[in-house]
C-alpha cells in the first residue's frame, strides 16, 4: 500500500516545482505582450517585456538552482530523482524557448509583418500559451495526486497531459502554416529565414511542454 508522502513534517519537491511552473507562466504572459507589441507595432514597450522575461527567467533559474541542488533532507520523493530533473529541465527548457524567440525578434528592429502573416504568427503564439499555463496546473495535480494515489486524480493528470500532446500537434501544424505563407508571400529572403527560424522557436515551446508531460506521464505511472 502506498503512503501518502505529503503527510507529517515530509517536504513535497512540487512545491518548488510549482513555484518555477509559475515563474515559466508569468514569462509566457509577457512573451505574448512582446509579440503582439512587436508585430503589430501598436506599441513601443517590447524592450520592456523583454527585460521581464528576462527577469523572470533569472528567477525561475535560481529556483531551478535550488530544486537541483539543495533538496531538503527529510524531503520523500515519490518518484526517481532523474525522473524529477528530467521534468524540470523539460519545464525549463519552456522558458528558454519564450526568451530565445524575443531575443531572436529583437534582430529585427523595424517591427510590423504582412498582415497574412501577421494573423498566423499570432495563432501560433496563442496555441503554445496553453501549455505554457497547463505545466502549472499539472504540476498542482500531480502534487495531490501524490498526497492520496487516487484513481481519479491520476486520471485529471493524464487529461492535461494528453491536451499537452493535442496542442502541440495543432502547434506543428500553424508553425507549417506560417512557413508555407512565408515562402509564397514573402519576397525577401532575409526576411523568409528570419520568420522560418521565429515560428521554430516558438514552435519548440510547445514541444517541450509535450515533453514535460511526457516526463509526468513516466512519474504517475502506476507501477511506481
Amino acid at each position: 500500500m502506498r503512503i501518502p508522502f505529503l503527510s507529517g513534517r515530509m517536504t513535497s519537491p512540487f512545491n518548488d516545482l510549482q513555484e518555477h511552473a509559475e515563474k515559466v507562466k508569468e514569462c509566457g504572459w509577457a512573451f505574448q505582450q512582446a509579440i503582439e507589441c512587436h508585430v503589430s507595432q501598436k506599441c513601443e514597450a517590447f524592450d520592456e517585456y523583454r527585460q521581464e522575461v528576462i527577469k523572470l527567467e533569472s528567477e525561475a533559474d535560481a529556483i531551478k538552482r535550488r530544486i537541483r541542488g539543495h533538496l531538503p533532507s527529510g524531503t520523500k520523493l515519490p518518484v526517481h530523482q532523474f525522473q524529477l530533473f528530467m521534468y524540470l529541465k523539460e519545464q525549463d527548457n519552456v522558458l528558454d524557448s519564450v526568451e530565445e524567440a524575443l531575443d531572436w525578434l529583437s534582430y529585427r528592429r523595424t517591427p510590423g509583418y504582412m498582415k497574412e502573416l501577421k494573423e498566423t504568427l499570432f495563432l501560433l503564439v496563442d496555441t503554445v500559451m496553453e501549455p505554457i499555463e497547463e505545466l502549472s496546473r499539472m504540476v498542482a495535480e500531480a502534487r495531490e495526486y501524490f498526497n492520496s494515489y487516487s484513481e481519479k486524480q491520476r486520471r485529471i493528470v493524464k487529461d492535461i497531459i494528453r491536451n499537452l500532446r493535442e496542442r502541440e500537434h495543432e502547434a506543428d501544424r500553424i508553425e507549417d502554416e506560417l512557413k508555407y505563407k512565408v515562402f509564397n508571400i514573402e519576397k525577401d529572403p532575409v526576411a523568409i529565414f528570419h520568420i522560418v527560424k521565429l515560428a521554430e522557436i516558438i514552435g519548440s515551446v510547445a514541444d517541450h511542454a509535450e515533453n514535460a508531460g511526457d516526463m509526468m506521464r513516466a512519474m504517475i505511472a502506476r507501477d511506481k
